[in-house]
């Protein structure tokens, strides 16, 4: 069984950064897409940023610009660069890699951006 590791949230004040990890407990094969995603005002989870085999990119619209997503030196880990960091980002995040047969989700990752 994989387990998606999320790692990097906390608490931040507007206008800050955070930098979001999630590594994969063991090797993941034929990865469609790896990203991540926050919960939506009915507790949806909404799209944030994704990132597919051929390294292309997608974004959700409130947060072009402003977050990064990029895949670390294992291919099992990504990472997601959160910069000019809003009031409205804060929630909980949550890893997610999709596969052809498989879908994996990590335990989610809190971020409030307060002052």
């Amino acid at each position: 069984q994989v387990q998606l590791v999320e790692s990097g949230g906390g608490l931040v004040q507007p206008g800050g950064s955070l930098r979001l990890s999630c590594a994969a407990s063991r090797d993941i094969y034929s990865i469609n897409t790896m990203g991540w995603y926050r919960e939506g005002p009915e507790k949806q989870r909404e799209l944030v940023a994704r990132i597919n085999s051929g390294g292309s990119t997608d974004y959700a619209d409130s947060v072009k610009g402003r977050f990064s997503i990029f895949r670390g030196n294992d291919r099992n880990l990504i990472n997601l660069q959160m910069n000019s960091l809003k009031p409205e980002d804060t929630n909980v995040y949550y890893c997610n890699v999709n596969t052809p047969w498989d879908t994996y989700w990590g335990q989610g990752t809190r971020v409030t951006v307060s002052s």
